[in-house]
């Protein structure tokens, strides 16, 4: 232990007492000049080192601590005392974090209950609208069965709403392969004037499907909208041509794996 540091904490220590009493003063300044030992910080003389017993070490013992509760280099007492005082304030029962760490787990049961809620919650919706028939649309999803349907259908339109004097027999076979249900009725009382007027007339009737889009498809039901153009000609007295457009709406089933026309939706008020 170095003989100087005990003599600096020693004058620490009477200094520390003599301003408690508040009469005494502080130890007396060397002799000022080139051969005066030097002052420390806090106004008190340095000794020289005069022999290997008087040498200083780097590492203070615990004895080394002044009155104002440093160590010999006045930090190493202090930062320890902070490193306690947040050591303290982390143990149960001392500062915010042991009520924080308590109050946890009420925190978790009330979220997992309302996760719960929640779950619950959405797999009812889920459930109500899968129900609903219009969420059963697989116009958008299902693309195989939407071409398919597409197709055929603007098959049948192009057949039964076609019509040519000379091969009436044609327009009949056309009606009975793709029609069923009310739309065997519909075809029928459209095409009532053209039947009637084709043979004088000479009437040629052709449709072309130039577009059409699936509103519904739920399983082996359908409903489309039909783009279509028309072309009439007569060559009774004098060959004459018309074309118009036409749209109108279908529904349609798949009887034996193909679709069929079961009504036919002219719009008409």
């Amino acid at each position: 232990m170095s003989t100087t540091r005990h003599l600096v904490n020693r004058r620490r220590r009477l200094a520390a007492v003599a301003a408690e009493r508040g009469g005494a003063t502080a130890p007396p300044r060397g002799p000022a000049g080139p051969d005066a030992p030097r002052a420390d910080p806090d106004g008190l003389p340095a000794t020289e080192d005069t022999g290997p017993d008087s040498t200083t070490t780097d590492d203070a013992s615990p004895d080394d601590t002044g009155a104002d509760g440093t160590g010999a280099d006045g930090t190493g007492t202090r930062e320890a005392r902070r490193g306690r005082t947040s050591r303290e304030n982390r143990e149960p029962g001392s500062g915010r974090m042991p009520r924080l760490r308590a109050g946890l787990p009420a925190v978790l049961c009330a979220l997992t209950v309302l996760l719960g809620a929640f779950a619950a919650w959405a797999f009812g919706q889920a459930a109500s609208l899968r129900d609903e028939p219009a969420r059963q649309n697989t116009a958008l999803t299902d693309i195989g069965r939407t071409s398919e349907v597409k197709g055929q259908i603007a098959e049948a339109v192009g057949a039964v709403f076609s019509y040519n004097y000379t091969a009436t027999a044609r327009s009949e076979r056309a009606a009975r392969t793709y029609l069923v249900g009310k739309a065997v009725q519909q075809h029928r009382d459209m095409l009532a004037q053209v039947r009637a007027q084709g043979p004088k007339q000479k009437l040629v009737l052709t449709t072309t499907v130039t577009d059409s889009g699936v509103e519904v498809l739920d399983g082996d039901r359908a409903r489309l909208l039909i783009y279509a153009d028309q072309s009439n000609t007569r060559t009774g007295t004098s060959e004459e041509r018309t074309y118009a457009a036409a749209m109108f709406a279908v529904d349609a089933v798949r009887r034996d794996g193909t679709w069929r026309i079961s009504a036919i939706d002219t719009f008409a008020q």
